[in-house]
């Protein structure tokens, strides 16, 4: 697992930032989930497809971290199973991945129901009653034992799932840590080359479920409550270097930031513009946003002698006969050696026309 891998994991497994993720997915950001409902599950995932002539075929996949959620209760507990996928770099198969483990994790609820029946009918011989998915031991799916004998009709015998049971919904969220756009399939009918829409009318779509800061306004980024805000915002803005000094020096949320929040600033975008102190939980981000100010109070004054000379160079060679070519002129505004324009003026000074001056320089760099 690399770098950013880890600090993006170990951020998002903290609950408040889990919390903050979902509710922004679900409810717009309004604080409905409640970080201390969350419990953390073991995010392997065991699945045990039904096998050809009864043989079990065993499949493990491993999510990056999920959580159970109770949304409310009556006479027993409802579950809301909640998962979320760290991805770095874009996974063109996502909606097959996603899919994958969603119908996984459903079939180890329907084995789960089947364990629970199983279970009740040793203790008691009769039919219990009707079961979710969850077991009702914290952080722990089922596992397969042996059918009910008795109270069950032939079909609830084979399944070990009951009419009356139910699963608990899975939703998986994926937060795409990039500033860039998300390019890749966004529903199992994107992946598709057939378009017909009456064959695509009974295929099931699966669509993803995606936080891209690159294509979040910052409106949008501002519904996020935690540090996960500031986190969204720092990577939309790591190549837009003006943009995120403004941001940096003028958002006072930002000028102090959790050390994990910091550490996936700085894996994601590779900058070392976050500095904070191994002790505290908070980090300290003012001497970074000195260190960018003078950054950016050396550029502007290198970039105004730049411009200063290639504006010389171009009054030169406006008091000379002919006309400067487009591309030259954008050649010389772009140029950012001082050693390069200083040449470029000494020929302007010394050339007769301005069809001098462009073929002097085109045998110097050729």
């Amino acid at each position: 697992m690399g770098k950013k891998d880890i600090a993006t994991k170990e951020y998002m497994r903290d609950r408040n930032t889990f919390a903050d993720a979902f509710n922004y997915l679900l409810y717009g950001g309004r604080s409905v989930i409640d970080p201390g409902a969350l419990r953390s599950l073991d995010t392997t995932i065991t699945g045990i497809p039904y096998g050809k002539e009864g043989t079990d075929a065993p499949v493990q996949k491993f999510r990056d971290e999920l959580k159970g959620l109770t949304l409310m209760e009556d006479s027993s507990a409802i579950y809301l199973l909640l998962g979320i996928e760290n991805q770095s770099d874009i996974n063109y198969a996502m909606p097959v991945k996603d899919m994958v483990y969603d119908a996984l994790q459903y079939a180890a609820q329907v084995e789960q129901t089947a364990k629970a029946h199983r279970e009740a009918a040793k203790t008691s011989g009769a039919k219990p009653e009707p079961q979710t998915g969850m077991s009702g031991k914290a952080g722990t799916l089922g596992s397969m034992n042996h059918p009910p004998k008795i109270g069950v009709s032939s079909g609830e015998y084979l399944t070990g799932f009951y009419k009356g049971d139910h699963l608990i919904p899975v939703i998986t969220l994926v937060v795409f840590f990039s500033a860039e756009a998300w390019d890749g399939p966004r529903s199992i009918h994107d992946m598709f080359s057939v378009t017909d829409p009456e064959i695509l009318s009974f295929v099931p779509d699966y669509r993803i479920n995606l936080i891209a800061p690159g294509e979040m306004s910052d409106t949008e980024l501002d519904k996020f409550t935690t540090s996960l805000r500031e986190v969204l915002l720092f990577i939309k803005y790591s190549k837009d270097k003006n943009r995120l000094r403004t941001l940096v020096s003028e958002d006072q949320r930002f000028q102090s930031v959790e050390k994990n929040a910091a550490k996936v600033m700085n894996a994601v975008t590779q900058s070392n513009l976050i500095f904070y102190n191994e002790e505290k939980e908070a980090s300290d981000v003012c001497k970074a946003i000195d260190d960018m100010r003078a950054e950016a109070w050396e550029e502007g004054k290198a970039e105004g002698r730049t411009e200063g000379k290639a504006e010389s160079i171009l009054e030169f060679l406006g008091c000379l006969p002919g006309i400067l070519p487009e591309a030259t002129r954008t050649s010389i505004l772009a140029e950012h050696d001082m050693n390069v324009l200083s040449k470029y003026l000494r020929l302007a000074a010394a050339s007769s026309s301005v069809d001098d001056f462009c073929n002097q320089i085109a045998g110097a760099t050729s």
